[in-house]
Order: C-alpha cells, then sequence, then structure tokens
C-alpha cells in the first residue's frame, strides 16, 4: 500500500512536468548580415533568413533587378514603429536598429554564456520630449512563416533541399518560431539596460494569429539583465487542469512566433532619444503533444500546414512586398554612395 502510495506521487510528481521544456524564440546573435547582395560591398542580409518578393514586383524590372529583390531578418532590417502622435518625418528617421558588436572585453553573462565580439540588436528610439504616453514598436520585416522550409541561397535564387521539403522549419532553432507549444509557463529575454525607466514587452503571435503583448519590465538598470515574465494563470498542478485530448495532424499545429518587441514611454519621463540591446527571448512551456516524432511524415504528404498558412502568407507578402519593391526602387534612384551604406 505504501508503495502504491509513492507511485502515485511519482506519477502526479511526472505529470506535471513532463514536456515542458525551455526554447529560444529568436536569438539575434544569429541574424548578423553574412551575405551580400545588391550593389553592396559588405554583407546586408542574413542568409537564413533570406525571402524572395519578387514574385511581386511586376513584369517591368528585369532578372537582374529581380535577383535583388530579397529581404531578411538581418539586425539592420527591422523596423521601428513609433505610436502616431510621436510619428514625424524627424523622429521616425530617427528611430531604427542597427547591427549592433559588443566588445573583446566585455564580461560573461551571469550563466557563463560569453559575449565578447557577440553581434545584437542595438535599438534607438527618438521619443518626443513633450509631456504625454508614447510608445514604438519594434517588429520584423516581414510576417515570419511559422511554416517554410529551409532553403539556401543558390546563384540567385533560394533553393530547398530534398531532405527538407515538407519539414517546415526554416525559422525554427532561434530565428523566430517555436512549434508544439501547449500552455506558456515563462518568457524570458536577456536586455542590456543603460539606465532608461522606460517600460519593455515582447509581442507573441499564436497560430491563429493573436497577438499578445506581454510586458517584460522596466529597464532602469545598467548592464545585462535577463528579465522574465510568469504567467499567472499557470497551474503547476496536474490534478487541477483541465484534461482534453486532441486530434493530431492536420489539427494539431500549435505554435508561437515572435511579432516584435515594444518600448513605453511615460508623459513623465525624459524624452529624446533611447537606446538598448536585445541578444534573445526565450520561452519555457509545456508541449501541446508529448511526441511529435511519427513513422511517416504527414505534412511532407499532404501539405496541409503549410497550404493553411498559405493565404494568410502571401496576402502579407503582397502587402509587405510591395513596400519592399518601393523601398529597393527608392535605392536604385539615391545617390549609390548612400544607398549601399
Amino acid at each position: 500500500m505504501k508503495q502504491l502510495f509513492i507511485l502515485i506521487v511519482l506519477g502526479l510528481f511526472v505529470a506535471a512536468f513532463i514536456g515542458a521544456e525551455e526554447s529560444v524564440l529568436i536569438d539575434f546573435t544569429k541574424l548578423a548580415a553574412d551575405v551580400t547582395l545588391g550593389k553592396s560591398s559588405v554583407p546586408n542580409e542574413n542568409g537564413a533568413t533570406l525571402i524572395d518578393f519578387s514574385t511581386v514586383a511586376g513584369a517591368t524590372f528585369t532578372d537582374e533587378e529581380k535577383a535583388g529583390m530579397k529581404t531578411s531578418l538581418a539586425l539592420q532590417n527591422w523596423d521601428v514603429e513609433l505610436a502616431s502622435s510621436s510619428r514625424t518625418v524627424v523622429r521616425q528617421s530617427q528611430s531604427f536598429t542597427k547591427e549592433a558588436v559588443t566588445k573583446a572585453t566585455a564580461k560573461p553573462l551571469p550563466g557563463g554564456e560569453e559575449m565578447a565580439n557577440r553581434k545584437i540588436l542595438g535599438i534607438r528610439i527618438n521619443f518626443p520630449v513633450e509631456s504625454f504616453n508614447s510608445w514604438a514598436k519594434v517588429t520584423p520585416p516581414y510576417d515570419i512563416p511559422a511554416f517554410a522550409d529551409k532553403d539556401t541561397l543558390q546563384g540567385d535564387k533560394l533553393a530547398v533541399a530534398e531532405a527538407d521539403k515538407g519539414l517546415g522549419a526554416k525559422f525554427e532553432n532561434g530565428y523566430g518560431v517555436i512549434k508544439n507549444v501547449g500552455i506558456i509557463k515563462s518568457i524570458s529575454t536577456t536586455v542590456y539596460g543603460s539606465k532608461f525607466p522606460n517600460g519593455f514587452g515582447v509581442i507573441i503571435i499564436d497560430q491563429l494569429g493573436n497577438e499578445q503583448i506581454i510586458f517584460m519590465d522596466y529597464l532602469q538598470f545598467d548592464g545585462w539583465r535577463t528579465l522574465t515574465w510568469s504567467n499567472p494563470n499557470y497551474i503547476a498542478d496536474v490534478r487541477n487542469r483541465e484534461l482534453r485530448q486532441y486530434p493530431l495532424y492536420p489539427k494539431s499545429a500549435p505554435h508561437i512566433k515572435i511579432g516584435g518587441l515594444i518600448v513605453y514611454r511615460d508623459a513623465m519621463q525624459e524624452g529624446g532619444d533611447f537606446i538598448t540591446y536585445i541578444k534573445d527571448i526565450k520561452v519555457t512551456y509545456d508541449k501541446a503533444d508529448l511526441s511529435t516524432e511519427r513513422d511517416i511524415n504527414d505534412e511532407a504528404i499532404w501539405g496541409l500546414l503549410k497550404e493553411r498558412m498559405e493565404s494568410r502568407r502571401l496576402a502579407e507578402l503582397k502587402r509587405l512586398g510591395n513596400l519592399q519593391v518601393l523601398r529597393y526602387v527608392e535605392k536604385l534612384k539615391m545617390d549609390q554612395g548612400k544607398a549601399t551604406e
């Protein structure tokens, strides 16, 4: 009887924690520019996250021009959107991201991870100096497709290897997407503070397209710090959870992806330039399905998950692709010395 009691307690303990794990949602140190496209003389895009927007460019462009119509999650490509009340031409032009590099003498993080000569996301936001509330979103240059196949740049084209077809893994492993996410337990981000009193949040998008802003903390500290949000609705005791079984493929495709970052400025805080740096965002969660390893690759055969997302992806690609085309044309109009800087 005593042994049975011990087994029951042990089973409940294991059930409460089985499947919970931590994954990197996005690692900005992986997004450094490492590919040279167009007329630039230095690397200007991130090869692992390239997408081709030439399909929405129209027929008036030459093949050579279409070959350069690619963009990526490279650190300098992220957009900064100011609140409408703060969005003047000057402030918007002075709000942008850059590829920042830490010093060779940079100290390791508290966990021991080396930070010397690491490329990270640098953010500059020019807030209004007047006394009113404001915010700014830092968003990726395109809506990250959750089920895109991993591809490589071969000449002017992006090609998918036969072994990667149907896996939809291009943006996993630190590039903006985590699959098989059930209940989120916590979210943490490694941020470099410079004693600014601004608030900081993370924007998460789920498989249904629902956007959630997670407020992390204020940035009034100096140096690297890991900010952590713990889900107040997370139930650790399995006995208090509502237990259900869900159909698998193609019904079960739970995932999350990065929607961006958000910085808040209170009316009582000092305005003007704001600077910070982000290294990564990690998520601790329960798995939606305990085992995703199956004997048959359903998606490679049917492609239903990719098909389900295709209309949304194409609509987003058309919207952002048109913007990228306009930017590309504007670069061609500019003085080439300035356009390639």
